[in-house]
């Protein structure tokens, strides 16, 4: 019988690629130990990004990898994750207590983001992380009914704001400031301020992940949003036809201006299955984000139906990850975290092989 080395072992590893990552678990640096006792082996796991739904997949499929070496009788395969604070635009500072910030944005309004957002950040807290959710857009805010929240924050000392909590997220909006059918009739500079001190005068808690529903468009508000806040990397939701794939590009743009690693694409509303016959149709055109991640080398996230479930449960203060954990949809929000996430996990490193001066925090 041939020996069993930890060679032997992480050379079986590589033949298993992770399809969040899209890259071996060994080359991705996941693999944290490897036993051998005779013609037993334990393997840990520790992945950089949280994958509550995924875990025991992953376990099952190393332990196939392993199990499969000649020579070995038992695997044992422990699988957990560490969440780290990455790398941001080189001229700001990362926001304490917050790892890791991800801007959701588009490049035109009505495409779905402030949706996205929130079960995208409702999607990490299922994986478990803990996760916070900044409205970021002040003429429009819209994640307080979103999630169902009202009143107003706490101020313990009078100069700072507690945030307040909804399924178990952590959020600020200036909607919880103001009443909800008041207009913020205020030039940019205003909203920048205004942006600023939600972001930095808000007391958030030991986050993983902040999630910023950017307002859309990209003019001269967004663009000193994005200069000013400490961004990880950035999320663009776009619909498949044309027009809203031209403005998403603009987004994307802006993003690569400013020295923020787009992540990928979300593409929204991308077909419509018919509630009485089930008959399916593409009524916004068919693979455009397929199409413009090609075009820019970036990860397609996922595609997301126009589906009246998600609109109900979203304007009830339930969005769809929390209203039915077990539903397809909202498999598909937290596919799109995992993703999310896990590419985030690879970026800093990617960026810093491309890029040394580029420093990875690590906390």
């Amino acid at each position: 019988m041939p020996e069993v080395t930890k060679e032997t072992v992480e050379a079986a590893l590589k033949g298993y690629t992770e399809p969040h990552l899209g890259r071996d678990l060994v080359s991705a640096n996941c693999i944290k130990g490897i036993e051998v006792e005779g013609d037993q082996v334990k393997v840990q796991v520790l992945l950089g990004f949280p994958a509550g739904g995924v875990k025991d997949a992953i376990a099952d499929a190393v332990k196939q990898e392993v199990e499969s070496i000649d020579g070995v009788s038992m695997a044992q395969v422990d699988v957990g994750w560490q969440v780290k604070a990455h790398s941001v635009q080189k001229s700001l500072k990362p926001i304490d207590n917050v790892k890791n910030i991800i801007a959701v944005a588009s490049g035109k309004g009505g495409v779905g983001k402030s949706t996205t957002a929130v079960n995208l950040a409702l999607g990490l807290a299922a994986e478990g992380a803990t996760v916070g959710i900044l409205d970021a857009d002040i003429y429009g805010p819209s994640q307080p009914r979103m999630l169902g929240v009202s009143g107003k924050p706490e101020s313990k000392d009078g100069k700072s704001l507690e945030p307040m909590v909804s399924h178990g997220l952590q959020t600020m909006s200036i909607g919880f400031l103001i009443e909800e059918e008041t207009p913020m009739i205020w030039r940019g500079p205003m909203v920048t301020q205004a942006l600023e001190q939600l972001l930095n005068d808000t007391n958030w808690s030991e986050l993983d992940y902040l999630v910023i529903d950017l307002p859309p468009g990209t003019g001269d508000t967004q663009l000193t949003l994005a200069q000013k806040v400490p961004v990880s990397g950035a999320v663009i939701v776009t619909t498949p036809q044309d027009i809203a794939l031209l403005d998403a590009r603009k987004g994307l743009k802006m993003f690569q201006k400013v020295e923020v690693p787009v992540l990928g694409i979300v593409e929204n509303m991308s077909i419509h299955i018919c509630s009485k016959c089930g008959h399916e149709e593409h009524i916004f055109g068919e693979g455009g984000g397929q199409r413009m991640a090609e075009q820019y080398g970036i990860e397609m996230l996922g595609a997301l139906p126009l589906d009246m479930q998600i609109r109900e449960e979203t304007d009830g203060g339930k969005p769809s990850v929390v209203a039915d954990p077990d539903s397809r949809i909202s498999e598909l929000y937290r596919e799109i975290a995992r993703k999310t996430a896990a590419k985030l996990s690879l970026q800093a490193k990617d960026y810093a092989a491309k890029f040394p001066r580029i420093v990875i925090q690590n906390n």
